[in-house]
């Protein structure tokens, strides 16, 4: 991986969330150069936390997102997801529990803490996992491909890189589930002749992304080689992303950006930047790509573009890391700096359209 690994620094988290008026750009506007010497403090990290703890085991309402079988399968949410049947639905709960593991990880003093314990514990009881893998087995072979399988992935990667005795604890409960996801990126990749390059769930890049952040923590050489060749054979003879597209309406994932971050991190130093400078051209110019307009963030689809910024915002994050040009690299800073301001007042528990998931992408932007 060419990113590195940084604490959770940057951006005005404390200004942000609950302290400034969501209506009021103006007072929340700040530079790059002035966000930079901000940190996520532990008042901003429990903040962030509650949105999580809010909706971590809120069962209603909800959106299952399943075929039925037969009517044995209509059943309360709880009953079917035992662990991650929270926050509206099955992938918004699992990077919940994400977010509050990471920000565990970072601020093990929070006032939440025994809250968090408490209920991640609860969510990844063995038994409760063993259902989880139950659903799987008997549900699609498509459902929640690759972007639940992507979230369930990072938070095992999460959990395998904290040397904690918790964390050790529900790692080794959550290993049967990530491992059955492992293996179904190992069978369908071969399958799937074409990437899909829509801005949303299915978006292959993004979901090879986090797949590769895990076989990377785990030294797992199978499921890392079968991702680059995936890669390579989707996107290595592509050619001219046209940026000027974005953001469809309803995105919350920047094919452009999303696949170049998945590039920075499998191609070699060598090969990336002469890839990058064919397939983006215009990133040279990303100073004048402006943050997506969020029009009314009542709506569940309109709000997905709050989502598009902070996404944006982590990609561009992973490409400057990966740039020897440090002009070329604070260029894209201060743009994702502005991404994450645009959308970071707004990550509220106002509308729940919005608060069961957009934290969760707000914590991952800062730690890249």
């Amino acid at each position: 991986m060419r990113f590195a690994k940084i604490p959770l620094l940057s951006l005005v988290i404390l200004l942000c969330v609950g302290a400034c008026s969501p209506g009021d750009p103006d007072e929340t506007a700040t530079s790059a150069t002035a966000i930079d010497d901000l940190a996520l403090t532990a008042e901003s990290a429990s903040r962030f936390s509650s949105l999580a703890l809010d909706c971590m085991h809120r069962e209603y309402p909800n959106k299952l997102n399943q075929v039925l079988k037969d009517e044995a399968h209509l059943l309360p949410p709880e009953d079917l997801h035992p662990a991650f049947f929270g926050c509206f639905d099955w992938h918004s709960s699992v990077h919940g529990h994400w977010m509050l593991i990471k920000l565990l990880k970072e601020h093990p003093q929070l006032p939440e803490r025994q809250q968090i314990i408490d209920g991640v514990s609860r969510s990844l009881a063995p038994e409760n996992i063993a259902g989880e893998i139950a659903y799987f087995d008997d549900a699609s072979a498509s459902w929640e491909r690759t972007y639940g399988w992507a979230w369930l992935l990072q938070l095992a990667t999460e959990l395998e890189a904290w040397d904690d005795p918790h964390a050790r604890q529900w790692a080794e409960s959550l290993q049967p589930l990530a491992q059955l996801v492992r293996d179904r990126y190992i069978e369908f990749l071969p399958r799937q002749e074409y990437p899909v390059r829509t801005g949303v769930h299915p978006n292959t890049a993004f979901g090879l992304s986090f797949a590769f952040d895990y076989a990377k923590t785990v030294g797992d050489d199978d499921f890392v080689e079968s991702i680059v060749s995936a890669a390579n054979r989707y996107y290595a003879a592509d050619k001219d992303c046209p940026l000027s597209w974005e953001p469809s309406g309803e995105d919350f994932l920047s094919p452009c950006f999303e696949e170049a971050a998945l590039m920075a991190r499998v191609m070699p130093d060598s090969e990336y930047k002469t890839w990058l400078a064919a397939f983006l051209p215009a990133l040279s110019e990303a100073g004048s790509l402006r943050p997506a307009n969020v029009s009314d963030r009542s709506d569940p689809k309109i709000v997905h573009l709050d989502g598009l910024n902070l996404s944006r915002a982590w990609n561009l994050y992973v490409i400057a890391n990966g740039l020897d040009d440090d002009e070329a690299a604070r260029r894209l800073r201060d743009t994702a700096a502005e991404h994450l301001n645009a959308s970071l007042p707004h990550v509220t528990s106002e509308h729940y359209e919005g608060s069961h998931w957009l934290s969760s992408f707000a914590i991952y932007a800062l730690t890249r």
